[in-house]
């Protein structure tokens, strides 16, 4: 495993079909009403040893694993807290003023251009109501040692953070008081749920272990589970904008589906390296990002990618739109920005290549 996911997935690796007893027990205790109260954020942030993320001028050059656009501000997050800003698209950045955590971020979400919320390691979730310069720790459990791995907010009020070991809390008053529960009653799974998102109609996509995505049609008051025809882990999935939805993960295995997850059709990206990130752009085109360089370029609807090898080497978990002609990936190094367009991008990586080699000689 490559130093990228090594950092970060110590909660996050694919485990034996079974639950532990205490998990079970944790989850009959909750629907059976005897679980863990609702607390309120204040109680939950005045309960902990809040460390704040340390002001650091290469931030935006740490590892950073999910970003979002808040309005027209890029916000990305990651290792040791850091939450960075960005107010041209990627090209510069600042890093957020205050945040009251110094574990590992993986997810981030915006629910309108002030009021945000991000998750992470130790049951982390803060939250920002002024765009992501300032934030406030709204739910922590650095006891359960679980990782959050992604968040979605349905409004202002309803949102879900979920993760490891299919650990999820539910929020219904913007953040100030979060309950624990199941994916529905009597599905006692326990695989790792790794991105929640919707595709076009509203309905709720979570990608995880062993092939598994699970489906809501109901705005995630429950969910049923699919078992695609691809054993591995799936690390991330989207809703594009022809209202079919894509999943992908280990070994460069991405899948998608036209009907709400009944079938699913194979995707070729054009290789075997794990995947961990895609958006689908403003002009229409689809990114893959992943392991070891790979960013994946789909003019084609998503029927296919054409792999381009960054130089670096590098870990990538997230993309999105930049500056015009290019787009932003987030990863080992941080934020980079690439041309949107395959055939530039390979230009750029065969340029750099010959300045490095000549740079040697």
């Amino acid at each position: 495993m490559s130093s990228f996911f090594s950092r970060i997935v110590s909660s996050w690796a694919p485990r034996p079909r079974f639950m532990s007893i205490a998990g079970a027990c944790a989850i009959a205790l909750a629907l059976t009403g005897f679980g863990p109260q609702p607390a309120t954020a204040q109680e939950e942030a005045a309960s902990s040893d809040v460390e704040y993320a340390v002001p650091s001028d290469l931030a935006a050059e740490s590892l950073l694993l999910d970003a979002t656009y808040a309005g027209d501000r890029l916000v990305a997050v990651g290792e040791f807290g850091h939450v960075v800003l960005s107010d041209d698209r990627g090209v510069t950045w600042h890093q957020a003023k205050s945040v009251p955590t110094q574990s590992t971020l993986t997810g981030v979400t915006f629910v309108n251009k002030d009021l945000g919320f991000a998750v992470g390691h130790d049951a982390t979730v803060i939250r920002t109501a002024d765009g992501g310069e300032t934030w406030d720790l709204v739910y922590n459990d650095s006891e359960s040692e679980m990782a959050f791995m992604t968040v979605y907010f349905e409004n202002e009020k309803r949102g879900f953070a979920m993760g490891a070991f299919s650990f999820i809390v539910e929020t219904n008053d913007g953040g100030e008081t979060w309950e624990e529960r199941s994916l529905s009653d009597g599905l006692l799974d326990d695989y790792h749920l790794n991105k929640l998102f919707s595709d076009k109609d509203g309905d709720l996509f979570i990608s995880a272990e062993f092939g598994v995505v699970y489906h809501s049609t109901d705005k995630g008051r429950t969910f049923n589970r699919i078992q695609t025809q691809y054993e591995g882990s799936f690390w991330g999935g989207f809703g594009m904008s022809d209202g079919s939805v894509m999943v992908f993960g280990m070994r460069g295995n991405a899948f998608r589906s036209w009907d709400k997850g009944q079938t699913w059709e194979k995707v070729e990206t054009g290789t075997d390296k794990s995947i961990a990130g895609g958006v689908q752009l403003g002009s229409g085109k689809i990114v893959l990002v992943g392991l070891q360089g790979y960013v994946g370029y789909s003019d084609n609807g998503g029927q296919s990618f054409t792999e381009v090898t960054r130089s670096d080497r590098l870990g990538y978990a997230a993309v999105t739109d930049g500056p015009d002609g290019q787009i932003v990936v987030f990863g080992e190094p941080g934020a980079k920005v690439m041309p949107d367009d395959m055939e530039k991008a390979r230009e750029a990586v065969g340029a750099k290549i010959t300045a490095q080699a000549d740079s040697e000689s």
